[in-house]
């Protein structure tokens, strides 16, 4: 089935869907069973179909409850979520990332999980991290599944062919090797960038390796002075790198590339480098049109000082507030995160693990997985940073930097000017803060 029909059937299913939740409601249930609509919004089918297996062990343990699976396109999904939870219908559990859990909670749309999780018999199999990352503002809205952490996936026969020695270790020698492999009449090119949705976050990953050494490492949208990253003189170099990458290393078609796109790209040969999280090994993996021998990953980029800064995302799920059944919603909840069905979920979507213990399986020691044991043993190099995810403002954010990128790679906006306006942004934000 190509893309383009599968996108379509599932968007009619999704509005189906929509349109029965409408008319019954989640939870609408007959001879006193519990029906839960749960919606996810990083959406792939080999994450889908998994996801629905745990979801039917999950029914089989609990008779009586029936767990309705929405998956969104990716690109609608938030769109979505915010909209039907703005109705108050059709969410039991959902999922929550740290870049809408600040939006989602300020509104009140989602369940103080706190008093539940931390006396469920699985809080003590979490690690330290994944207990952690639950907090926000004195509450907990979700219970992660996993963390993301960047890294450069490469076409090992692309990166030979063209005489390198092995994966570019910095931005500029990203640059320099994809610039060396590009050739559009053979239909190969050097980086799937990232003009779409999200694409304002790999600007600000090169940004932040350009200012890793006076980055606050609490929040690294400023530095230590307290001024934003996006003043920095060496902010500059960081952004005229990056979009070089799009004018002399990524096929046209990219300036509207998002997840998808960027993937499908590289899977399909056309590209050769692609920077993304850990969950697309699995994608890649499963591909057929690529081969176990032709791709590897490498640490995330450094900048001039030859370090990277490496903010660990998250994302988990929760359950709505407006929910009418939130013990059997709370109860899905702590059964996708106990010891091992997370296990699976962290393995088939290959996310560094929640649960104590886990990351000592050959699974995460071995192939495409070793650059980020490379990157976690050397974190003077590769330096753990947060990013202000949580604000109230990140969505807002997100559209506004989206725009703004988009802007730069139509002409309509200088790099200078982006700079100018994401510090201004900022500045202004964190000055209502106070």
């Amino acid at each position: 089935m190509n893309r383009t029909r599968a996108a379509v059937i599932a968007s009619l299913a999704t509005i189906s869907l929509f349109a029965l939740t409408a008319c019954t409601g989640a939870g609408a249930a007959q001879d006193g069973a519990v029906r839960l609509q749960m919606v996810e919004s990083l959406t792939n089918p080999a994450r889908t179909a998994l996801l629905r297996e745990l979801l039917d062990e999950f029914e089989a343990e609990n008779p009586g409850v029936t767990v309705d699976l929405v998956s969104p396109p990716t690109d609608q999904a938030d769109q979505k979520l915010q909209q039907m939870l703005q109705s108050g219908r059709g969410i039991d559990v959902l999922e929550v990332r740290d870049s809408t859990v600040g939006a989602f909670s300020n509104n009140g749309w989602l369940y103080d999980l706190s008093d539940d999780v931390t006396g469920w018999a699985g809080w003590d199999d979490l690690t330290d991290n994944a207990q952690a990352v639950t907090a926000e503002d004195g509450a907990r809205y979700f219970v992660p599944y996993g963390f993301y952490g960047l890294s450069l996936f490469y076409r090992t026969d692309l990166v030979e062919e063209a005489g390198f020695d092995g994966p570019p270790a910095s931005w500029e020698e990203l640059l320099e090797q994809a610039s060396a492999i590009q050739d559009p009449s053979q239909n190969t090119y050097g980086y799937a960038f990232r003009g779409g949705q999200n694409g304002f976050s790999n600007v600000v990953a090169a940004v932040e390796a350009y200012t890793i050494d006076d980055l606050d490492v609490e929040d690294a949208y400023r530095l230590e002075d307290g001024s934003t990253i996006f003043s920095a003189p060496e902010a500059q170099d960081a952004v005229d790198t990056y979009f070089s990458l799009f004018e002399q290393a990524s096929p046209p078609s990219a300036v509207s590339w998002g997840y998808p796109e960027m993937v499908e790209g590289f899977t399909n040969g056309s590209t050769a480098f692609l920077l993304q999280d850990p969950e697309v090994i699995a994608t890649v993996s499963e591909s057929t049109t690529i081969t176990e021998d032709q791709w590897s990953t490498a640490p995330l980029l450094t900048g001039p000082t030859g370090k990277a800064a490496q903010p660990l995302a998250t994302a988990g799920w929760g359950v709505a507030e407006a929910s009418e059944h939130k013990e059997e919603a709370v109860k899905l909840v702590e059964f996708l995160s106990g010891e091992e069905p997370a296990t699976r979920f962290a393995q088939g979507n290959s996310l560094v693990p929640i649960i104590d213990g886990a990351g000592e399986d050959p699974f995460y020691s071995e192939g495409p997985w070793s650059s980020y044991v490379t990157m976690t043993e050397d974190p003077d190099t590769y330096v753990n940073v947060v990013q202000p995810r949580g604000v109230s403002w990140w969505t807002e954010w997100e559209q506004k930097a989206d725009q703004d990128v988009q802007a730069v790679l139509l002409g309509d906006m200088t790099t200078s000017e982006l700079l100018e306006a994401w510090d201004t942004f900022w500045t202004e934000k964190y000055a209502a803060e106070q």
